[in-house]
Order: C-alpha cells, then sequence, then structure tokens
C-alpha cells in the first residue's frame, strides 16, 4: 500500500496519457471507417482527388 500512495501522481499521469492515446486511436479509426477525408474538405474539388485513400480502398 505505501507503494501505491508513492507513486500516485505517475499512476495517474500514466493513466491520463494512456486515455488520450486511446482517443486518438478511436477517432482515427471512426474517420477511417467513415471514410472521412484527411484533410475535411469534399474531394471532389481536390487536385489529388484521384490519390485520395478511400478510392484506393474501393
Amino acid at each position: 500500500m505505501t507503494w501505491i500512495a508513492a507513486h500516485i501522481v505517475d499512476i495517474v499521469l500514466i493513466l491520463v496519457i494512456a486515455m488520450i492515446v486511446a482517443l486518438i486511436v478511436i477517432n482515427a479509426a471512426r474517420k477511417r471507417k467513415g471514410r472521412v477525408s484527411s484533410c475535411g474538405c469534399n474531394c471532389s474539388g481536390c487536385a489529388m482527388s484521384g490519390q485520395c485513400g478511400s478510392k484506393l480502398n474501393n
């Protein structure tokens, strides 16, 4: 129990960092699943529309 009390700040910091990383991964997975473009714009007006990742995956 004294070890936990001595390292509570480290434990909380690691948990916060792990939550931030998890949120980033979940957000990226949702964008990829929803086929949201990485730039957030409409692909029809994009000069690189033929190279778009969502079109390559189809």
